[in-house]
């Protein structure tokens, strides 16, 4: 990809007859991704947290000149591993393939809390949630067109890495350490996803984006007081671009023609902070295959989902 014609939203191509998920999908990224694949006739799902806010924000959307036939709401906490489960078994009897999978959904930095199955709340949701789901969807993905899986990490995941002794913070918990866990875990996963997908000869595509510094919710909805103070009140007004630019990464990820599979896209800005999308790399410890291991035979025993690929 070249950054001399730099890539915007009126780029993507038709999106009709296409059919997208989009976790988190009623604000921040995930709306504006949502607004993008529809304005450009592709139909979309809306996975949330809170139903309510999901159709407040098809409302916003059709009012702003949506399609209404091309989104539905469908609630999913992805903390709750049997609520995905549960998720994926209506969405497979309700259609018969899905085309993009776009696990965007997270939470960042609260106080240390843990999920329904007992894991810490940042890796349960950002993480496992999303792995759980894209297992249980691979199936109806693999049917579809041009089918790819969008897994939304974050520059911050070179600051993480896998405490295999400490997973849950039980010993020490610093909410923004394992925030950067859960998006060093995401990063692994969709390289690993990659991997696997191409050894099995699946037409499914692991791709990989990251919005920069954006300014969402997610600095502001979960968060403690410091990263509240640090990011919603300091950094947003101050460095963070809004999140129709944000988006773009994963719109490019999901939408452009010929990407093979194993890409990480992220901004063309300095410090990848801001700007349009453009090819970056991850970390060398995240692109790890001995690390893509470990976290994938981890979070299979953990969610009890096995991918319908074969295991190196």
């Amino acid at each position: 990809m070249t950054t001399k014609q730099r890539w915007t939203a009126d780029r993507i191509p038709d999106q009709t007859g296409r059919l997208f998920l989009v976790t988190g999908a009623n604000s921040g990224l995930g709306l504006a991704t949502t607004r993008a694949l529809a304005g450009r006739g592709g139909r979309v799902i809306l996975a949330v947290r809170d139903e309510e806010k999901g159709r407040r924000a098809v409302d916003e959307l059709v009012a702003a000149g949506i399609a209404p036939d091309l989104l539905a709401v469908r609630p999913l906490d992805l903390a709750d591993l049997d609520a995905v489960r549960a998720f994926a078994g209506r969405l497979c009897e309700e259609h018969p393939r899905l085309d993009v999978l776009v696990n965007n959904a997270g939470v960042m930095a609260p106080p240390r809390t843990l999920s329904a199955q007992g894991h810490e709340l940042q890796f349960a949701t950002n993480h496992l949630g999303h792995f759980a789901l894209t297992g249980l969807l691979l199936d109806l993905l693999a049917a579809g067109r041009d089918p790819r899986v969008v897994t939304v990490g974050s520059i911050n995941h070179r600051q993480g890495g896998l405490r295999l002794d400490d997973l849950d913070g039980e010993r020490g918990y610093a909410p923004m350490a394992f925030y950067n866990q859960s998006k060093f875990a995401n990063t692994v996963f969709g390289l690993e996803l990659h991997r696997r997908l191409g050894e099995a000869g699946s037409p499914v595509r692991s791709v990989l984006a990251h919005p920069g510094y954006t300014a969402t919710r997610l600095q502001t909805r979960d968060a403690s007081g410091l990263v509240k103070l640090a990011f919603g009140r300091i950094g947003n007004p101050l460095i963070a671009q809004r999140p129709e630019r944000g988006a773009l990464p994963q719109l490019y990820a999901a939408t452009e023609p010929g990407l093979s599979g194993g890409e990480f896209i992220g901004p063309d800005g300095m410090g990848e902070l801001r700007g349009a999308p453009t090819r970056v790399r991850p970390s060398e410890a995240a692109a790890d295959p001995g690390t893509g291991r470990t976290l994938w035979e981890l979070s299979e025993r953990l969610t009890e989902v096995s991918f319908p690929v074969t295991a190196r």
